[in-house]
């Protein structure tokens, strides 16, 4: 899988594809009998990716300076020692991939050493790697969400109610605000149902009207799961058909989130499993008389992680979203 002339081409598509399928696969980066061996791995379940290199004979692992990326010392078959560079981190797959394959070109390529390939790769790449993106993935990933959750509301209200209800966007404490009740969601690409909820008032139902939480779980959906361009293309054409006006509404809140048409966008989700509906009561949380017993009633501000995975969902969920599907 290698190109003399152009280095190790491995296209983050054909990674994808495996992803989704969550199969593992081995792809060598260095011509066959070359020294050192560069080869490209999708393992633990097509759930991981890795670069492998082959160390000399008392040649250790570069030291990564880097939180989201690990390097160790790994052995192969034949009793060859390799060092294994990877991320434990999901949500940076795609950069990732990159940035390993651009230390791989410079081994192959430009005969550089482990060493020097991957400090120049990351010296190189270091402003990139210390601005943040336009919008990163776990803001784009929970576009998704509410976007699914946007369809749906449509076919049950129409779109008009649909996207009036949709006031995350502006600064509001829940992301859906009907009538009858309001809808905070939260979407993950982890194996667990951890959310980050920001603020007391996030999980903190209105006077007049309850509380529904939701947690979606999101996963690599390869060819036939769907990028965030494709949703958004997909919701506006729906919203154009039925209002100009209502367009309007949809770009506003689209631009807020902080989406934007160009940006490249080539990471394709699908739905984990179904997602789960739990009244906010039932949802482990902060709320006003917890922190008023702990005498913290004066804070604020506050973030916090909360853990759903295993509860039951709530019966009586005013918004059936089983079988939901990316727009």
């Amino acid at each position: 899988m290698t190109d003399s002339e152009t280095g190790p081409a491995l296209a983050w598509s054909t990674i994808e594809h495996y992803l989704g399928e969550g199969v593992g696969a081995s792809y060598p980066l260095s011509a066959a009998g070359r020294h050192p061996v560069v080869s490209y791995e999708i393992g633990h379940g097509g759930r991981e990716i890795a670069l492998f290199v082959e160390l000399g004979r008392n040649q250790q692992p570069p030291r990564s300076s880097l939180p989201a990326v690990h390097i160790d010392q790994v052995s192969v078959d034949r009793g060859l020692r390799m060092a294994r560079i990877r991320t434990t981190q999901v949500e940076l797959m795609r950069d990732f991939h990159d940035m390993v394959i651009a230390v791989a070109d410079r081994i192959v390529m430009q005969n550089r050493s482990l060493d020097h390939a991957f400090h120049e790769t990351v010296e190189g790449w270091s402003s990139l790697l210390d601005r943040p993106r336009e919008m990163s993935v776990e803001r784009r990933v929970g576009l998704l969400g509410e976007l699914s959750i946007l369809a749906r509301l449509a076919d049950t209200y129409g779109w008009g109610t649909a996207v009036e209800s949709w006031t995350g966007p502006y600064g509001e404490e829940h992301d859906f605000a009907l009538v009858d009740f309001d809808i905070e969601v939260k979407t993950t690409v982890a194996e667990r149902r951890r959310h980050v909820i920001h603020g007391i008032g996030q999980l903190q139902p209105a006077t007049d009207r309850p509380l529904w939480f939701t947690s979606l779980r999101l996963t690599r959906g390869g060819v036939g799961g769907r990028t965030l361009s494709d949703s958004v293309h997909v919701v506006r054409t729906a919203v154009a058909e039925h209002n100009l006006a209502t367009l309007d509404r949809l770009d506003s809140a689209l631009a807020r989130y902080g989406w934007s048409a160009r940006r490249d966008d080539d990471e394709r989700w699908t739905p984990r499993d179904e997602p789960l509906v739990l009244a906010a009561e039932s949802v482990p949380r902060l709320t006003p008389a917890l922190l008023a017993a702990a005498s913290l009633e004066r804070i604020s501000s506050i973030r916090y992680e909360t853990d759903v995975t295993g509860l039951e969902p709530t019966p009586g969920a005013p918004l059936d979203l089983s079988g939901l599907r990316l727009p």
